[in-house]
């Protein structure tokens, strides 16, 4: 059976148009269904000839939540969202996987709201793969908690490692706690507190690495409060994305740079594909009762077809199914010591 997507085409700050054609490439070379939710009238028209493809439906919504709204406001103010909407398709079994590119909080409180937490997770985190050169890195959380405790942490250290291992077959994925050092005893409160407990873990705890150590690829999973996650992978997109303009801005300026930019030009694509979201699309919300993809705001048709695709894969290799079980081995609280914080 196809995996069954549903995809909000109205969250993302472009509007209709680049989420249904990533949704019209999907169908076509994914294998997938893929369910349309959002303003018909807005919908049908980017459609050829105004008709749903094989593969696609339509389901009507005629709220939106918008980016500036007021996550918990919007999605109790705004029952009809196509944000809601899709929600209750995946809690109603009528799909398998959900995708947006709206509002980051308002898809994490209607994930909670209407699917609820998976049993033994304390908060959901958002999770990106970061593409070091020499293999990847899943960074949890990106943004679902800006301000976390001790259990969250050590939760998300769980399912990271857990992912790693169903969805990149790492055998015993290093696990690394995001700090200002890499020495013992580095760290804010928080860190010296998760450090404590990790330590007389199970996983295959490293220790602290440094944001320098993602690009070194030094650990398979780190894991940070969404807060300084958020502004970490932000600082690295953008500082890529400024390198590789100051690379071709070079090699326009004479012209024996010219000739070595022709010579490069294919490998700094690869390198640029690399590093571009729209690569890997969205970052996966683990932790609720749901296969979940969050993407970029910006998120065009590229990036629109490479979260389907996300979506498509967790669905196959029965991610959900992974993070239910990790549920239950996880610690409901830290041992005590430094760790004495309660789950909520």
């Amino acid at each position: 059976m196809k995996p069954r997507i549903v995809l909000d085409v109205m969250g993302g700050d472009l509007g209709p148009g680049p989420a249904v054609e990533g949704a019209l490439q999907a169908v076509k070379n994914l294998d997938v269904e893929v369910i349309l939710v959002g303003r018909i009238e807005d919908i049908e028209p980017e459609l050829p000839d105004g008709d749903a493809a094989e593969g696609l439906r339509i389901v009507d919504a005629r709220e939106v939540i918008l980016m500036h709204d007021n996550p918990t406001e919007a999605v109790r103010g705004k029952p009809d969202s196509s944000m809601n909407v899709g929600m209750l398709l995946l809690k109603d079994g009528e799909a398998d996987a959900f995708v947006t590119a709206g509002n980051t909080g308002g898809a994490m409180t209607a994930a909670l709201l209407k699917l609820g937490r998976i049993r033994g997770i304390s908060r959901p985190a958002l999770a990106t793969v970061f593409p070091a050169p020499a293999g990847r890195t899943i960074i949890l959380d990106v943004g679902a908690n800006a301000d976390a405790r001790a259990i969250h942490l050590i939760q998300f250290a769980h399912m990271g490692s857990a992912y790693m291992k169903r969805m990149y077959k790492v055998e015993s994925p290093r696990v690394g706690l995001i700090s200002n050092g890499e020495e013992e005893g580095k760290g804010n409160a928080l860190a010296l507190e998760v450090y404590d407990v990790l330590r007389q873990g199970n996983l295959n705890f490293t220790g602290n690495v440094e944001g320098n150590g993602l690009m070194t690829f030094a650990v398979d999973v780190a894991i940070t409060d969404g807060f300084t996650g958020n502004v970490l992978m932000k600082t690295a997109e953008g500082i890529g994305a400024m390198i590789y303009g100051e690379v071709e801005r070079a090699a326009r300026q004479k012209l024996w740079t010219k000739l070595a930019g022709l010579m490069l030009k294919s490998e700094l694509k690869k390198t640029r594909r690399r590093l571009d979201h729209g690569e890997t699309g969205g970052a996966q919300l683990l932790g609720t009762k749901g296969n979940i993809i969050i993407g970029h705001g910006s998120s065009n048709a590229r990036s629109t077809f490479s979260s389907i695709r996300a979506a498509r894969d967790d669905v196959r290799s029965g991610l959900l199914e992974v993070m239910q079980q990790v549920a239950e081995e996880v610690p409901a609280r830290p041992r005590k010591g430094r760790a004495e914080t309660v789950a909520d």
